[in-house]
């Protein structure tokens, strides 16, 4: 059952130093379950218990919240290998506080905490690397979620954008790149209206900024761009 997916999951960042054999067996022994999901069914929804963490095995997913306006808002898109449900899954509330949806047909590896951070029955080698990995994960999820908090907090669409297309910039090491969110996922992922995202982005490029095509993006002027951040 697992072999079929376990070259996909050694590139996982949970199972990052274990060995191909050593992950088998460490799969045997934890017996995580994994489940299909077609395009835009709900994985799981907000203030839903959640007793499990999720691996992206194949597919995309979106993560959302609904803010006090009851308006939606893209916390984030995960991909292959990646990750959700830890945080939640290992506080003290043990509920969904965003909403994850299928955003393609995907499958998804889910795993209890207690399977996580128990003591291993077999006593698997990777046992102890796995749990070094999931505070390294924990860790910079905090992170991820203090800079969607500055997002938020930004007055200006324009330093949003400026910031959001640095940031992708350094990502990539390139002044042209193609950034993982549609237009309107970025406008959620900003907290911004699609019409006003798409005024301001056409103004840059007037003004020789930027240039873009859907979701691909190029840095004109780098150090004017950096000027709005």
């Amino acid at each position: 059952m697992y072999k079929k997916w376990i070259c996909t999951l050694k590139k996982a960042k949970l199972f990052k130093n274990i060995e191909v054999d050593e992950l088998n067996n460490m799969l045997l022994c934890l017996r995580p379950t994994i489940t299909s999901y077609q395009k835009k069914e709900h994985i799981s929804i907000e203030e839903n218990d959640c007793k499990r963490i999720g691996i992206l095995i194949q597919g995309e997913v979106i993560v959302t919240k609904d803010n006090a306006a009851g308006e939606r808002v893209i916390m984030g898109k995960l991909k292959d290998h990646s990750m959700f449900g830890e945080m939640m899954a290992f506080s003290d509330n043990n509920t969904w506080t965003p909403t994850v949806i299928a955003s393609t047909d995907c499958t998804i590896l889910f795993l209890r905490p207690e399977q996580v951070l128990g003591n291993c029955p077999k006593m698997c080698m990777g046992h102890k690397i796995l749990i070094q990995n999931m505070l390294r994960i924990v860790t910079q999820k905090g992170l991820a979620l203090n800079r969607k908090i500055e997002y938020l907090s930004m007055k200006s669409i324009r330093t949003k954008i400026s910031t959001y297309l640095f940031e992708q910039y350094n990502i990539t090491k390139k002044n042209k790149f193609i950034v993982p969110l549609k237009r309107n996922e970025m406008a959620e992922f900003l907290n911004v209206t699609r019409p006003s995202l798409s005024r301001e982005l056409i103004k840059m490029k007037e003004e020789g900024i930027i240039d873009f095509y859907k979701s691909s993006f190029k840095i004109i002027d780098l150090e004017k761009l950096i000027q709005y951040i």
